[in-house]
């Protein structure tokens, strides 16, 4: 027998919220199922699948339009397109990885300046933060 959930059971079974639920039905990731006459809506297994594959593709870094893609390419055999969006997706974290660092590095320089200032007059990480208006 096959589980039957309600939309809060679907995102139990899926770790996410209900609001998270309808907001992925309004964007077309995930169907929603009729609604019988004076019933509630019913959702299946392969909902919650859904919902866990797109929870996953969310959780490494892909938007809801490269999940919508991923969704189209899943029914199918595809891997050199899924391929290029991966590692499009890893380019991506690449050149964030290294804006990461040189954020990193320019605080770490404001705050050994922030730690030479002896006058305390001024505050060397609101002088830099001026400096780039």
């Amino acid at each position: 027998m096959s589980t039957v959930y309600t939309i809060a059971g679907l995102a139990k079974a899926a770790a996410v919220n209900v609001e998270t639920v309808r907001y992925y039905q309004r964007r077309g990731l995930l169907p929603e199922p009729e609604r019988p006459l004076g019933e509630i809506r019913r959702y299946s297994e392969a909902d919650a699948d859904r919902l866990r594959f797109i929870r996953r593709a969310k959780a490494v870094g892909f938007t809801l339009a490269e999940i919508v893609t991923l969704l189209s390419l899943r029914a199918r055999v595809c891997c050199s397109a899924t391929r290029e969006l991966a590692a499009a997706k890893v380019e991506v974290i690449d050149q964030r990885l290294t804006e990461l660092q040189q954020l990193r590095s320019e605080l770490s320089h404001w705050i050994a300046d922030c730690d030479a200032n002896a006058t305390g007059v001024s505050c060397p990480v609101i002088e830099h933060l001026d400096a780039h208006v």
